[in-house]
C-alpha cells in the first residue's frame, strides 16, 4: 500500500485510522501520504463528520498529521452529481504548514459537573483551534467610555483571532477514544511548537 504503510508503528496506526473511518480510505491515504512524503509521523488525528444538506447526507473527513518539521491538514468532501459532473465525486486537499508558522494552539474543553471534576477525567467535548496566519477573524464593536451620558463617537474596538483550523470532537458523537486522540494531538502540537522557541 505504498511507503506510508511500512515506515513505522505510528504510520501504520494512521493508515488503520483512515481505513476505520471508512471514508474513501484509498483516496484519503494517498493524499496524506503524498503530503507527508518520507517524514516520520509524530502524531495524527482522523476525524469524520457527517452533515445534512437539505435532503442530502454529506461526509467530510479531516486528517491532521504532525511531523518533526510540519503540520499537515487534509480535508476530503464528497459531492453529489451536479452541473459540472454527471456522477458523484469527492474533492481532497492538503495543506502543509511549517511548525514555525503556527502562532496559536487553543484547546477548549467542556466538562460535565465541574464542581466534582477529578483530574484525568475525559472532557465531554474538545474544540481544537490551530492558527498559522492564513485565515484570521476580526470581531469589531463600537467602543464606549465609562460615562453613561457620553454621546461622542469613540470609534471601534475589537480583536483579531487566528482561525485557520477549528475541529470539534465529542464523546457522544465521536466516542471517548477520539476525544483522547484529539487531546493527545493538541498536546503534541503544543510541545512541538514550544520546542522551536528553546
Amino acid at each position: 500500500m505504498g511507503p506510508m504503510a511500512k515506515t513505522s508503528t505510528t504510520t501504520q496506526g494512521l493508515r488503520a485510522a483512515i481505513e476505520r473511518s471508512g471514508y474513501y480510505p484509498a483516496l484519503v491515504a494517498e493524499a496524506v501520504e503524498a503530503a507527508v512524503g518520507g517524514e516520520p509521523i509524530r502524531s495524527y488525528l482522523v476525524h469524520q463528520e457527517t452533515t445534512f444538506d437539505q435532503n442530502e447526507v454529506r461526509r467530510h473527513v479531516t486528517v491532521l498529521v504532525l511531523t518533526d518539521n510540519r503540520f499537515i491538514v487534509s480535508h476530503t468532501d464528497e459531492q453529489a452529481a451536479d452541473s459540472t459532473s454527471p456522477t458523484p465525486y469527492a474533492t481532497t486537499s492538503t495543506e502543509s504548514v511549517k511548525l514555525g508558522r503556527i502562532s496559536s494552539v487553543v484547546v477548549s474543553r467542556v466538562v460535565a459537573n465541574p464542581e466534582s471534576y477529578a483530574p484525568g477525567t475525559l472532557p465531554r467535548e474538545v474544540v481544537l483551534t490551530i492558527g498559522w496566519g492564513a485565515v484570521s477573524r476580526i470581531d469589531l464593536e463600537p467602543a464606549a467610555c465609562g460615562d453613561p451620558n457620553c454621546e461622542a463617537d469613540h470609534g471601534y474596538t475589537g480583536s483579531s483571532t487566528a482561525d485557520d483550523l477549528s475541529l470539534r470532537v465529542s464523546e457522544a458523537g465521536d466516542g471517548p477514544e477520539t476525544v483522547r486522540q484529539a487531546l493527545a494531538f493538541a498536546q503534541a502540537v503544543s510541545e512541538a511548537t514550544a520546542d522551536l522557541d528553546r
